[in-house]
This record gives C-alpha cells, sequence and structure tokens, in this order.
C-alpha cells in the first residue's frame, strides 16, 4: 500500500511539473516570435512563415488588375493554418502580392519608389508577370489582422492593398503523459530557450551584418540564374545606397561572377545603380 502511495505521489509530481513545462515553452514560443520579429528584418517576421507545399489547408484565388485592386481584398485564415494564394495577373503591369505590417509594407512601397529597378525576392511575396499566374504558401501562426500589398512602383499609394483576418484557435489538449515524456522534459526545457542568432522567415537561423572593408556587403547566395545572368542574394544593408538588409536579384557586371558562387555560399560583394538596374560589380566567396 505505501509502495503504491508513492508510485501515486511521484506520478502526481510528474503530471505537475509537464503541465508547468509546457506552459513555459508555449510562453518561451511566444516571446522568441516576438523577439525573433524585432531581429529579422525582412517583411512578415511577426504574420508566420513561408508554408510547407505538402500542408497545404486550402487554396485561395485572387485576381489582380491593372485597376490597381487585389480581387478579394478580404480574406479570413485561422491560426497555424498553411494557405496557397493563386495570384492570376489580368492587367498588362506586373503585379505582385507582398504580406507584411503596414510599416513594413509602408516602408519597402517608400524604397521601391526610391529604387523602381529593385527586384526583391523574399518568401513572403510573388511577382506576376502580366497575364501570368503565379502562387504564395504562407503559413499564418499568429491572431490577428495583418496585411498584403503590391509594391510594384506606385501601386500601393494607387490603392492595391488588402487584408487578412487571421482567427485564433485553441491549442489541442494531450489526454495522455508517459514517464518517457517526463524523463525528457529538462531537455525539453532546455531545447525551448530561443538561440541568440536570428530566426529566419524560413525556420532557419542566420545573422548578416555590414562587412567591415569599404562599402562590400556580406550575404548569402540563394539562387544563380544563368539564363537571366542574375544572382538573388539575402544581404544585409547595402551601405552606398541606402538600401536597408533584404534578399533580392541582382544583376552581374561581368558574366564570370555566375561561375564563382552557388547556392548556399556565403559571400561580399558590392552593388551599384546602373543600367536601370542594381548591379554586382565584385563578389568573393567569404572564407
Amino acid at each position: 500500500m505505501k509502495h503504491r502511495s508513492q508510485l501515486f505521489a511521484v506520478s502526481l509530481i510528474a503530471f505537475s511539473a509537464l503541465n508547468a513545462l509546457s506552459g513555459v515553452a508555449f510562453a518561451l514560443g511566444d516571446a522568441d516570435h516576438g523577439k525573433s520579429g524585432a531581429r529579422h528584418k525582412g517583411h512578415a517576421s511577426a504574420l508566420g512563415n513561408p508554408g510547407d507545399p505538402k500542408k497545404v489547408s486550402r487554396t485561395v484565388e485572387i485576381t489582380m488588375s491593372d485597376a490597381m485592386r487585389f480581387t478579394p481584398a478580404s480574406i479570413t485564415a485561422e491560426r497555424n493554418e498553411t494557405i496557397r494564394f493563386v495570384l492570376k495577373n489580368d492587367g498588362r503591369l506586373k503585379h505582385e502580392m507582398v504580406l507584411g505590417t503596414i510599416k513594413e509594407l509602408k516602408e519597402h512601397a517608400a524604397l521601391m519608389l526610391k529604387f523602381p529597378e529593385m527586384e526583391h525576392a523574399d518568401p513572403n511575396q510573388a511577382s506576376v508577370e502580366p497575364g501570368k499566374t503565379g502562387e504564395l504558401i504562407w503559413r499564418f501562426t499568429r491572431a490577428g489582422t495583418f496585411d498584403f500589398a503590391c509594391l510594384q512602383a506606385g501601386h500601393y499609394e494607387a490603392g492595391m492593398k488588402g487584408q487578412v483576418m487571421v482567427a485564433a484557435t485553441a491549442a489541442p489538449l494531450k489526454s495522455s503523459i508517459s514517464m518517457a515524456a517526463v524523463a525528457f522534459a529538462p531537455a525539453v526545457a532546455f531545447a525551448a530557450v530561443p538561440p541568440a542568432a536570428s530566426q529566419t522567415a524560413g525556420g532557419g537561423t542566420m545573422v548578416l551584418t555590414q562587412a567591415g572593408t569599404g562599402d562590400m556587403t556580406e550575404g548569402e547566395i540563394r539562387k544563380v540564374d544563368k539564363d537571366t545572368k542574375k544572382i538573388t542574394i539575402k544581404h544585409g544593408e547595402i551601405k552606398n545606397l541606402d538600401m536597408p538588409g533584404m534578399t533580392m536579384l541582382f544583376q552581374v557586371k561581368d558574366p564570370a561572377m555566375l561561375e564563382m558562387v552557388k547556392p548556399g555560399d556565403k559571400v561580399k560583394f558590392r552593388a551599384e545603380k546602373a543600367g536601370g538596374g542594381i548591379v554586382l560589380t565584385e563578389i568573393q566567396v567569404a572564407r
């Protein structure tokens, strides 16, 4: 009888400890998300992250027109829902859908007016050529009202914007707790502590800082397109252009640069405005 009482007491303590741990882990997760949004300079860090095509909950079709409107311009979603936005450009102008907060969208719209030749390539946006169809897959991890807009030069100012209303959903209640889970609780607690590095939209960690040599900028190669002779780089602030950090496409001054780098390479580079675009004038793989 005494043995049973002791066993019950241990089980009760373990259950309480794991319950408390779950609350701590949940709080840390929300806190980390907020801090991540503050550290991450890209758009939509407060909304969620790029969605997994294999876990799409539903598809929403949106038409973009030269009347500078999205149809529909108001969309509802649930927290943690992954939506595939199918974007149809019915106009004769290039349009795009960019997810972000009002502050972020206004800042980037102003940047597009300053750099109309800029081609950004962040995961929270999709650009669609006239008469074409594109898609954007996004997982909304927070409840609230969030915004999207077309950031082609002048389109946002003309009223091309919309909203996504994300409703909160209750977290599922687990009916059973195993002693194995209790045994691993300390490890889970330590794993829940957020790392010091920035959390990217895609879930990875990366800290991009301005290079200390002249006006060279640090970045990471995301794509090398030899057909269009462009390189996509996730980069820090480009000081000589007064351009904040983001992911964008660059033209290359010398086609040989296309052979020098590959996706995943950490690089240092110089860029300038030339020929109606942003051009890489020098690039080197970081050692």
